[in-house]
């Protein structure tokens, strides 16, 4: 067995074992007799094991490809190390399109979010790439405009929470990026998204590596450079805004994912890919299962854990990058 295919049967292996711990644990802990006879015959447990933790745990392995597959997309368009779908503004965009229906329908159906948030992403993605193709375009440009429109959105949806404070909680726990109430009714309208576009990823994969060489070498070896631009950037803004819908703004998955994928396999596409969208399915379980374990019955966002392992990371980055 070669080292790659080590690493995903390890990543794979890691990610079952957690789901486990996430099965077993969090404000009433189960033992292994009491889920296994609940699966088979249903019982006491049924309600926590199969509406609760159950879709948590999918749910959370789907937001994490979703998000890492799109920072994967993200960076390799860009040929910037520091961007994501968070911090280029895709995600506040998508965030403030679902927050403005939330707080004004706080009671409707899980369905209208995600065409909200695809909305809020794409508008969000079109402004920030107007911004750059109107002077000088560059990779620094771009990036340096996303945070730039990321942190306006940011405080027009703090406008938003101040105009309506009645209906502040419910948009609170999802912007903090929770999966408390998680159902399976969230699975469907994120799962035929990932179905799509994170194998069209794997078509682009090619095209990416080339890209990494400059337009016009790409070019020349018969990239159109363009198209691909815009394939993978509305590919990379589909999955992150679905999954700013289903589990509100989880940061920095879509930056941490490509780059210890990268540390892992390599700088080809083909390779990243897999082990980004394992290591994002990795990290946003892990965030879930502590945020029900640290203070039961209390549970901290999901977001929250992530932000609090981003932001050093992406400091890192800064000064590593200092001479980008």
């Amino acid at each position: 067995m070669s080292r790659y295919n080590r690493i995903l049967a390890g990543g794979f292996s890691l990610l079952l074992f957690l789901s486990l711990i996430s099965l077993f644990s969090g404000a009433q802990s189960l033992t292994v007799k009491t889920v296994i006879s609940t699966l088979i015959n249903g019982g006491d447990a049924d309600f926590i094991i199969n509406q609760y933790r159950l879709p948590r745990i999918f749910i959370a392995v789907l937001t994490g490809i979703g998000l890492a597959v799109s920072g994967v997309l993200t960076q390799g368009i860009i040929r910037n190390p520091l961007a994501s779908p968070d911090l280029m503004g895709i995600s506040g965009g998508a965030g403030l399109s679902a927050c403005t229906v939330l707080l004004i329908r706080p009671d409707i159906n899980i369905s209208w979010l995600p065409p909200a948030a695809l909305l809020g992403g794409f508008s969000a993605a079109l402004f920030i790439w107007l911004l750059n193709r109107w002077h000088n375009p560059s990779p620094a440009r771009l990036a340096l405009a996303g945070i730039a429109v990321s942190a306006f959105l940011t405080s027009c949806i703090n406008f938003l929470l101040v105009l309506h404070p009645v209906e502040v909680n419910s948009a609170m726990i999802w912007l903090t990026g929770s999966l408390w109430g998680r159902s399976w009714d969230y699975i469907w309208p994120l799962l035929p998204w990932l179905i799509i576009l994170v194998p069209f990823s794997f078509y682009l994969a090619w095209s990416l590596d080339l890209c990494a060489l400059g337009d016009e070498t790409a070019g020349a070896l018969g990239v159109n450079t363009q198209r691909l631009q815009i394939m993978a950037l509305a590919s990379a803004v589909a999955l992150a805004s679905v999954c700013v819908a289903v589990c509100g703004t989880i940061s920095f998955v879509g930056l941490l994912a490509p780059h210890l994928a990268r540390l892992l396999v390599g700088s080809r596409h083909k390779l990243i890919l897999p082990a980004a969208a394992l290591t994002g399915a990795l990290l946003v379980l892990s965030a879930d299962t502590l945020a029900r374990n640290l203070a039961p019955p209390l549970e901290l966002p999901a977001g929250v854990l992530t932000a609090v392992l981003g932001a050093p990371y992406f400091i890192f980055l800064l000064h590593r990058y200092k001479g980008w």
